[in-house]
């Protein structure tokens, strides 16, 4: 390969997805990173991630989120194979909770389709799960699951169908800029662009070059639990849609059974801080399954079986717990995107976009100012 027009550092869920459209467009692009595609020691593994539109983070992150539907199911076209499966999703907690407050909010203002129920409703319509006496439910159809892994593989094997070049086995120093490019410094020598896309995980902090934004990394484990006896059907793809409960012990979230491993569980609160993102613990944590295990018993009571699988990913937490996007605030040439505090997988498809908007004409049409670094 010639020199590139532009190089991405980190190629997971949010780099792929940059790779794909700046090569799309023509661009030569090069992605670095230390792991291959589709590997599990960052944020981008372990099966699924949730998909939703009616965002009670944040109103302003529903237009992307529009797009990065339409976007998803463009890459499926591409590769030929399913990403996105809408199953539906239920959030339930307190009434004046940031969940559903914020869920009903975001409906409205931007006219979604979510059905708000009562709690006889909703143990009617899904009597595996227990409703505590006053919690509200919202269902939002459209709603559902990504198979993140194949995700991950489908933006690399469209990049790579669309020139560009991926490298792997490849440690990432640092880097610099001046008016005439940028100079990536790795463990195999050294690489020079135009322009640099930064999309490193967990491993920003020391990439970034952004010192008044702290960042935090946490470890977050996820469980699998095989469905057994006469209700196994009940929690099987089709019958029990993916879930997101507000509960006053935490956030905790999950999937239906979608393999032999069962259905999936994690709590989206809590987690350890991590120092070396090379060196994380994934052992079975005897503290991190009883969590999630209580919430099981709790709020899904028919769901018997034992614990058949579990992983760790990591989450990158910004101050504010949103993301970091836009241009580097010293060197125009630079743009970058990380701190995406454990609810950024879903974006991936049009945050891949909005970099190559940034980094070939320094503007996207998309929504994204209120993602800005220079907002601390």
């Amino acid at each position: 390969m010639r020199q590139p027009d532009v190089i991405v550092i980190g190629t997971g869920g949010i780099g792929s997805a940059a790779l794909w459209h700046l090569a799309r467009r023509g661009v030569r692009v090069l992605g670095l990173d230390r792991f291959p595609v589709a590997h599990a020691r960052g944020s981008s593994h372990g099966q699924t991630r949730l998909i939703r539109q009616a965002y009670y983070e944040h109103a302003d992150y529903v237009p992307l989120l529009q797009r990065a539907y339409a976007l998803w199911r463009e890459l499926e076209r591409q590769v030929a194979r399913p990403l996105l499966v809408e199953s539906g999703l239920v959030m339930a907690g307190p009434p004046e909770g940031a969940v559903i407050a914020g869920a009903l909010d975001s409906a409205r203002q931007h006219r979604l389709v979510v059905e708000h129920l009562p709690g006889i409703e909703a143990r009617r319509r899904w009597p595996m799960v227990h409703w505590p006496e006053g919690w509200d439910v919202v269902f939002e159809p459209t709603g559902g699951y990504l198979h993140v892994d194949a995700c991950v593989e489908a933006h690399a094997e469209a990049a790579t169908r669309a020139g560009a070049v991926l490298e792997h086995d490849v440690v990432v120093h640092g880097w610099t800029a001046a008016s005439s490019g940028v100079t990536v410094h790795t463990s195999r020598g050294t690489w020079q662009a135009d322009r640099l896309v930064l999309a490193p995980g967990a491993w920003a902090e020391g990439l970034l070059q952004l010192p008044d934004v702290p960042l935090q990394v946490l470890r977050k484990p996820l469980f699998w639990f095989t469905p057994t006896g006469s209700h196994a059907p009940d929690f099987s793809a089709g019958a029990c849609p993916c879930f997101a409960f507000d509960t006053p012990e935490g956030f905790f979230y999950g999937f239906p059974a979608l393999d032999g491993r069962g259905v999936k569980i994690a709590e989206h609160t809590g987690g350890d801080p991590v120092d070396d993102p090379l060196s994380v613990d994934r052992s079975l944590q005897r503290d991190d399954l009883a969590r999630v295990d209580q919430f099981r018993r709790r709020h899904l009571p028919r769901l018997q079986g034992d614990c058949s699988g579990h992983a760790a990913c990591l989450y990158t937490m910004s101050p504010d717990q949103h993301f970091l996007v836009g241009c580097h605030p010293r060197h125009a040439h630079v743009v970058l995107a990380a701190g995406f505090s454990g609810h950024g997988f879903k974006f991936a498809s049009v945050m891949g976009e909005v970099l190559a908007d940034l980094v070939t004409t320094g503007s996207t049409p998309n929504p994204i100012g209120f993602l800005s670094p220079t907002r601390f």
